[in-house]
């Protein structure tokens, strides 16, 4: 038997109130058809404002009210809270074939593609409608249903006032822009958790983008289900998030399943879900993952909204991703604060966080409205992120060469020596090969020792060959690669070399 919801006495914050009154000003001073975007970031009360707008609304002008999501459980959710705040309403599912009753309610929530088809075909028809509220707005699923609404206000409610097509800009649609409080300001007032974020140097030379202007799925899934960063991703999730409740984000299906497969593999408490999970099977993770303290869950980009889970104590972040909406979204799966959690974790393994910056850095959301061309053309790209790249050596490996003196070697810094001496470029990996292989013998008994410490410097070899070849401005993948394989050659020779002198 299902529970009647209970009504709401919902005292708005501060923020919010400000913000409703900013939002009723605009409707009171224009015109009924003018169309106002509201932005607000993820776990900043987005639902319960608009619910509020909604009640207040239908009061003041006895006007319906339409409010409009794109996925089922949003709209499940959504119809709950409307609920609470005493705003009698209907959801318009695929079940709902004509509305003989709508003099009942005063609101109605319909998911997208389901009041398209309804209104296309003439099925239905929907009187008295003053305004639409676009959850998620920056959808552009949403698009085209504005033609039914002509003569509604529409307004449009996202954490990210930029279009997910970069064709359709939101300007196009919406005449004004609201921005609510900011992501730091609602840290600062303890609304939201402080993120501690970290991220690791990947290089995405391989990532291909799609027409949509964010990466494949296929190249994400051939880059990430390699077993060098399923490595890297269990040696993240040791080194910072063991223990915690963790959400692993990727990009595909396989990924996430060689995820689950690795994790398990060793010893972790993990599961996975995706998009073909059932209803049933999709409760029950989720129940799991909410009532177990260390669980892990790897998905695709499904839980990126209509998803609320406040235990979430580390988002990782294993994708690259273009989407500033998508950045945003995931980061926010871990933001909700409890009273015995002020703080969560982001783990980048996408170079995001060099892409996009800090999750709580102030953002000019405004510009971005106006001007989306011109943000999404400055967008740094992965060959100007690695460029930034500092190599760092682990703490673990760093120990192996605890008998040599000085194990740092500046690519870039020696090479403008090389420079100035009218030297071969090539005498740059030379010294540095010279370089590595004597640590490796400093600190091994014998050839085989060192050959295996010289295994265990890939990471650094890469980004020393990565430095130099943005040095002489060859930095085209397949030269990378042999250059790569070059250096690791001749440095096992060398430490050969070195053994054979001292035997003589």
């Amino acid at each position: 038997m299902k529970l009647p919801v209970q009504r709401i006495e919902k005292k708005l914050y501060d923020y919010q109130e400000k913000d409703l009154k900013t939002i009723f000003k605009f409707l009171e001073d224009s015109s009924s058809d003018a169309n106002l975007l509201y932005q607000l970031p993820t776990g900043g009360g987005k639902t319960v404002v608009f619910s509020e707008i909604a009640k207040r609304y239908i009061q003041k002008t006895q006007k319906k009210v339409v409010v409009l999501t794109h996925r089922i459980e949003l709209s499940s959710q959504t119809s709950q809270m409307l609920t609470g705040f005493g705003v009698k309403n209907k959801i318009i599912n695929s079940d709902i074939k004509e509305l003989n009753d709508q003099d009942e309610y005063m609101c109605f929530v319909a998911m997208v593609e389901t009041l398209k088809n309804r209104l296309q075909d003439d099925k239905l028809t929907l009187h008295n409608i003053g305004l639409v509220i676009i959850d998620e707005a920056h959808y552009n699923s949403f698009r085209k249903l504005f033609k039914y609404f002509q003569q509604s206000t529409i307004l449009g409610v996202t954490a990210t006032p930029l279009s997910s097509n970069i064709k359709l800009p939101m300007k196009d649609n919406y005449q004004k822009l609201i921005v609510g409080e900011s992501i730091s300001s609602l840290i600062d007032k303890k609304f939201l958790a402080k993120a501690n974020m970290y991220s690791y140097d990947v290089s995405l030379k391989s990532l291909k983008l799609g027409i949509n202007g964010d990466y494949t799925v296929k190249s994400s899934d051939e880059f990430y289900g390699n077993q060098n960063m399923l490595a890297k991703l269990l040696s993240a999730y040791e080194e910072i998030g063991k223990g915690k409740k963790t959400l692993i984000f990727n990009n595909g299906i396989s990924t996430s399943i060689y995820v689950r497969d690795v994790f398990k593999k060793a010893g972790y408490n993990i599961r996975h879900l995706d998009n073909k999970n059932s209803a049933s099977e999709r409760r029950d993770i989720l129940n799991w993952f909410s009532e177990t303290p260390d669980a892990i869950l790897t998905s695709v980009s499904i839980l990126t909204t209509g998803f609320d889970e406040p235990t979430v104590e580390t988002i990782m972040l294993n994708r690259a991703t273009r989407s500033l909406t998508l950045y945003f979204q995931m980061i926010g799966r871990g933001s909700r604060i409890l009273p015995d959690k002020e703080e969560f974790t982001v783990v980048d393994l996408g170079n995001n966080i060099a892409r996009f910056g800090m999750w709580h850095a102030p953002i000019d959301w405004q510009e971005i409205f106006h001007f989306p061309d011109f943000y999404l053309e400055n967008i740094k790209n992965d060959e100007e992120i690695e460029k930034d790249f500092v190599y760092e050596m682990p703490a673990d490996l760093k120990a192996l060469f605890a008998k040599s003196e000085n194990i740092e070697f500046d690519i870039k810094a020696e090479y403008k020596k090389v420079f100035a001496q009218g030297l071969k470029s090539k005498t740059v990996l030379e010294r540095s090969i010279e370089q590595h292989a004597q640590i490796c013998v400093e600190n091994s008994d014998d050839v085989f020792d060192a050959r295996i410490l010289a295994k265990k410097l890939k990471e650094e070899i890469a980004f020393r060959v990565r430095q130099y070849s943005y040095c002489i401005m060859n930095n085209t993948k397949n030269y990378k690669e042999w250059l790569q394989e070059d250096y690791e050659r001749k440095l096992r020779s060398s430490i050969s070399g070195k053994f054979a002198a001292r035997m003589k």
